[in-house]
């Protein structure tokens, strides 16, 4: 089914806003974040939840509770392939890709929209990102160089606090008050300039989880684009709440997609021992993460 809602429901009025949200198998929180998502703009927005699962059944009640159009790929195409898949073929200016674990604080997207319209080279802004806890998670990171990267894989579940994730997670600037350009935003929540997207050819649909949020920061500061956080902004975010169940396969999916994207970047031969370090720290971590698991 298709249509457009507005807080009070469906419309047939335009809309500027697209939102879209990959589901795999989803419990309550879907409903959740459809429901919250109603708060968070005064504005009509089309919802589009691209079913990446094999059970339909939450997500066409809530489909249909919340005038939600559905697109079902057949097949579990992963994150960004999924949202590509949403996505494609919208005129809306503004894309919201948004995981379906998150609630939205009232008024938050439209804090997001009055950031875009004041940065008009924003082509991603994401807002506040909370733990259930109330505290505050690293969404908005500096762009990791090769050492950087693989000292902050390699230390991190041991060291937290480490000079190497320190730089890479820039937690001190996350106390912000204004909009500030960081190398990169966390996938959870981004509001995406439609332009700045389609011009870099949306996600990467070589990573299937982790790390097309990092790729496509990068590629939209290549080419030209920011990446926006926006501190008055602010979402919840349940992390894992769809995967929390199956701890081994997503962190080994997280290791593949951090060797992809930083062996991609960082080529030359004369990285290839930072490299080799990399590889086997990240299977170190593999190992240390999922031990009886």
């Amino acid at each position: 089914m298709a249509g457009e809602v507005t807080p009070d429901g469906p419309t047939a009025d335009p809309t500027e806003i697209h939102v879209v949200t990959v589901a795999y198998n989803p419990g309550d929180e879907l409903a959740q974040f459809t429901t919250s998502l109603a708060s968070a703009t005064s504005a009509a927005y089309r919802l589009t939840i691209v079913d990446n699962g094999d059970d339909p059944g939450v997500v066409d009640e809530v489909a249909e509770a919340h005038g939600a159009e559905v697109v079902r790929p057949g097949a579990n195409l992963g994150y960004g392939t999924g949202a590509n898949l949403g996505a494609r073929g919208g005129r809306e200016p503004w894309l919201v890709v948004a995981n379906n674990d998150l609630v939205w604080e009232p008024g938050a997207l439209d804090e997001l929209i009055a950031a875009g319209r004041r940065n008009p080279r924003a082509g991603a802004l994401g807002p506040t990102v909370l733990n259930t806890d109330g505290t505050v998670y690293a969404s908005a990171r500096a762009l990791p160089s090769l050492v950087v990267g693989t000292g902050h894989a390699v230390l991190a579940p041991l060291w937290p606090g480490n000079p190497f994730t320190a730089r890479y997670q820039q937690r001190s600037g996350l106390g912000a008050a204004e909009d500030k350009v960081v190398g990169w935003l966390s996938g959870s929540c981004l509001l995406l300039r439609r332009e700045a997207f389609e011009e870099v050819g949306g996600f990467d649909e070589g990573y299937f989880m982790f790390f097309e949020d990092t790729d496509l920061g990068d590629r939209l500061g290549r080419a030209g684009w920011e990446n926006v956080y926006v501190p008055s902004a602010a979402v919840v975010h349940d992390q894992g709440a769809t995967w929390r169940e199956r701890p081994a396969p997503m962190v080994r999916a997280h290791h593949a997609s951090a060797e992809r994207y930083l062996r991609g970047r960082y080529d030359a031969w004369w990285q290839a021992p930072v490299r080799g370090a990399l590889a086997a720290g990240l299977r170190a971590r593999a190992a240390l993460l999922t031990r009886g698991r």
